[in-house]
């Protein structure tokens, strides 16, 4: 029987032979859309095993070779993703041994990661809890510059029109005009039941489920940590959308919104100043969607951090 070595000695590869009439160095070559399963400790100390989509590529810089090795990418991204946690080392590392599997043919590699990790949040008031699902993204690159590192994700929350909070006061105010004769006595047993009616709460503002989509590049040396980074942006916004919700969390979510009363403007604002303080972030963008209730278009903001040479908003 003939050994695998000897067998593979024999396999034609074609993708070593020159085309002469289709030369050309290539940006990226590789695949995307890779299955696999990823290590990700979401900053609370316990390491999930989760379903990830990768892209995983190479350049290619000789112009006189048809192709790269796709298995080579293949099972370096297998066997480097399916151990440790995700971790700005071992990404780093994983990017040198996909260049090393393709000297002589590129300079520059890149890795692509796509995954949803299960967070277990509070409710508002009561003892329960429940779960999160998280996107989350991770841009990692190596070339002459050095390696780059990028981390994504989205808080999804709630929005309440402060134009139409003030629009609907002053219909309550107009109902309690007219119910209430100017100049007369008002008893305040009267007072308190119409305000718990119907006629006390005749306009309501408009409000809306939103999404906060950050892309973050992270400042050497600091860790993924996601639930850091969801507490300090859904802290700054007030209202993030909840888990478990009984009667006493739904009043307190009322309470927040209408504490919270906030444009695609000022959320914006909101996770631009909750980043700025963050020394974990180096740079950031940030997008805003006010899904409106109102209208059939979305109300939308960008923010970045401002930093010479990084993201533009």
């Amino acid at each position: 029987m003939q050994s695998h070595e000897t067998t593979a000695r024999r396999m034609p590869d074609v993708a070593t032979q020159a085309q002469p009439q289709l030369h050309g160095a290539l940006d990226w070559v590789g695949m995307d859309g890779v299955q696999t399963r990823v290590a990700f400790d979401a900053g609370d100390g316990e390491v999930q095993k989760l379903a990830a989509q990768v892209g995983v590529f190479v350049n290619l810089t000789r112009p006189d070779r048809r192709g790269i090795h796709m298995s080579r990418l293949y099972l370096l991204v297998d066997r480097g993703l399916g151990g440790q946690p995700l971790g700005a080392a071992m990404l780093e590392n994983l990017l040198r041994e996909l260049l090393a599997s393709h000297a002589g043919l590129a300079d520059r590699a890149r890795l692509h990661l796509a995954f949803h990790a299960l967070v277990r949040r509070r409710a508002l008031r009561s003892e329960h809890s429940g779960w999160r699902d998280y996107p989350v993204s991770v841009d990692a690159s190596l070339d002459a510059t050095g390696f780059h590192l990028e981390f994504g994700t989205e808080v999804v929350y709630s929005s309440t029109c402060p134009a139409s909070a003030a629009l609907a006061r002053q219909l309550i105010q107009d109902q309690f005009a007219h119910d209430f004769a100017e100049g007369a006595a008002v008893e305040r047993s009267a007072v308190l039941a119409w305000l718990g009616s119907e006629r006390g709460i005749v306009a309501t503002p408009h409000a809306q489920r939103s999404v906060a989509r950050l892309a973050l590049r992270l400042a050497p040396g600091a860790a993924f940590d996601l639930v850091g980074t969801l507490d300090h942006v859904e802290q700054a916004l007030g209202t993030p959308v909840q888990t478990a919700v009984k009667r006493e969390d739904e009043q307190a979510f009322a309470l927040a919104n209408g504490g919270n009363l906030m444009f695609c403007e000022d959320a914006a604002r909101r996770i631009q100043r909750a980043l700025n303080a963050d020394a974990r972030v180096a740079d950031f963008r940030v997008r805003v969607e006010h899904q409106e209730s109102l209208h059939p278009h979305d109300a939308v903001a960008f923010a970045s951090k401002g930093v010479a040479g990084g993201y533009e908003a």
